[in-house]
């Protein structure tokens, strides 16, 4: 017997980003080429301090350890008293295969099926939505903690928030963990954008973490943070992140792993170290960034767009008022690809969003190119 298994028929949508073909297509045949502004894709090298480690560590002829050599536990553990103001244990932090495959893959290593729910914000990375569908979970996108039903088990925040860069202030965290411990939920939240504030108390205070002794007296009981070196480093090829908090999820989450084979390659385990343990080039490229996003800021409001939130994280959130297909493909036809609203979520199907992850030169040729989007 013949069996299928499309991506429709196992209940997941078509991968969202394979709708963009047409608009690249279109975008490419401009004079100029195409300004891929859609994908948050680094373009930045990757510091030296990094490629020299994981050249150091190639030799890697034995199985490295599910759980992280002691280095790296120990290096993720530093990182979040330096830079996030937590304190974890080495026993309390996880490395993982970047954090895409722990966002899709946490319902299933945490037992959730059926009559489960998964909640998640109302406008956000649909790999939330896919953890949720892949166990035949109910996906909710809720923000309201008072409207999370009684049959929450997982709870997912972002912030700063993909696409539409929000911040949760201390309180909402606080109002969120209270809630989600009511239920008897976990709850999660994905901060890999935490090193990128731009606007308001975020310009010149870190941006909080769930586990923020503020929040819970470092008590992380049921309560987990995920983070990516992919965008504060340049590492989205290396797949280099990790998870930390309750010790007893993360226990259970090593377990999981370990009969799975979801092991972090030793060579990159070694170079996160390095990138977790040097701060000057997290620096410079949160400058790089904050010069680009100034010059695509104004460029956007120039020809016409409302940018919304955007206070942090790797993209501006704008609208022109429209369908987004609409204006992602008056968009290519002046050669720049943006990522449509539809893609996350039906509260933002207005918007469009840029990322700040093309050249200098890109983003000057992109602003250049959206004065003459305006006058068309």
């Amino acid at each position: 017997m013949q069996t299928s298994d499309t991506p429709t028929q196992r209940g997941l949508a078509e991968f969202p980003w394979d709708a963009m073909a047409p608009y690249a297509k279109v975008a490419a045949s401009h004079e100029g080429g195409a300004i891929d502004l859609s994908v948050g894709s680094p373009v930045d090298a990757t510091p030296k301090v990094v490629t020299e480690a994981l050249a150091a560590a190639a030799d890697a002829h034995r199985y490295p350890l599910t759980a992280g050599t002691a280095e790296l536990r120990s290096a993720i553990a530093a990182w979040y008293r330096r830079r996030r103001g937590v304190t974890v244990a080495e026993d309390a932090v996880l490395p993982t295969i970047g954090s895409k495959e722990l966002v899709a893959l946490l319902p299933l290593l945490l037992g959730l099926g059926p009559g489960d729910a998964v909640v998640f914000p109302q406008i956000a990375y649909p790999t939330y939505a896919v953890g949720a569908q892949l166990v035949g979970a109910e996906a909710l996108a809720l923000d309201n903690p008072a409207d999370w039903p009684q049959h929450t088990k997982l709870v997912w925040l972002n912030s700063p928030s993909n696409p539409d860069g929000r911040v949760l202030d201390i309180d909402a965290l606080r109002e969120a963990v209270v809630r989600a411990r009511e239920l008897g939920a976990v709850i999660v939240s994905d901060e890999c954008y935490a090193e990128l504030g731009w606007e308001g108390p975020w310009r010149s205070t870190p941006i909080p973490s769930v586990l923020d002794p503020r929040i819970m007296q470092n008590d992380h009981t049921g309560v987990l943070a995920t983070y990516s070196l992919s965008k504060q480093s340049n590492l989205a090829g290396y797949r280099a992140a990790f998870v930390a908090g309750d010790p007893s999820l993360i226990a259970r989450l090593l377990a999981v792993r370990k009969h799975a084979g979801l092991i972090v390659a030793a060579p990159v385990q070694a170079a996160k170290v390095a990138a977790l343990g040097d701060d000057a080039h997290v620096e410079a490229q949160k400058q790089r960034y904050g010069a680009r996003r100034e010059v695509l800021l104004r460029g956007l409001r120039a020809a016409g767009f409302q940018v919304d939130d955007s206070i942090a994280g790797l993209y501006l959130w704008a609208t022109l008022h429209e369908d987004a297909w609409q204006t992602i493909a008056a968009l290519a036809q002046h050669g720049i690809l943006a990522g449509p609203g539809h893609i996350y979520g039906e509260q933002s199907r207005q918007h469009v969003r840029f990322a700040l992850t093309a050249s200098d030169a890109d983003i000057a040729e992109a602003a250049r190119r959206l004065e003459a989007f305006r006058a068309s």
